[in-house]
């Protein structure tokens, strides 16, 4: 897992603030495609696709998180 060591942690950070909380108002995408995916009512492929955009920074961040702590 290399590749991660690459990853900058800055760029995860900012990136999981602002494409992982957008849009702000009135709920953030990602909170709404999760409610959406345990209530299976994620069937549409934009939904699946705004699910994969909008959590793809904090996965990495929490990724790197896991293996930081892992690695110590």
């Amino acid at each position: 897992m290399s590749w991660l060591n690459k990853l900058p942690w800055a760029m995860l950070i900012i990136g999981s603030l602002f494409l992982g909380l957008s849009p702000f108002m009135p709920e953030p995408h990602l909170f709404e495609k999760v409610r959406m995916l345990f209530e299976g009512n994620l069937h549409k492929p934009i939904d699946i696709f705004d699910l994969f955009l909008h959590g793809t920074f904090p996965l990495l961040l929490l990724l790197k998180s896991i293996y930081s702590i892992i690695k110590k």
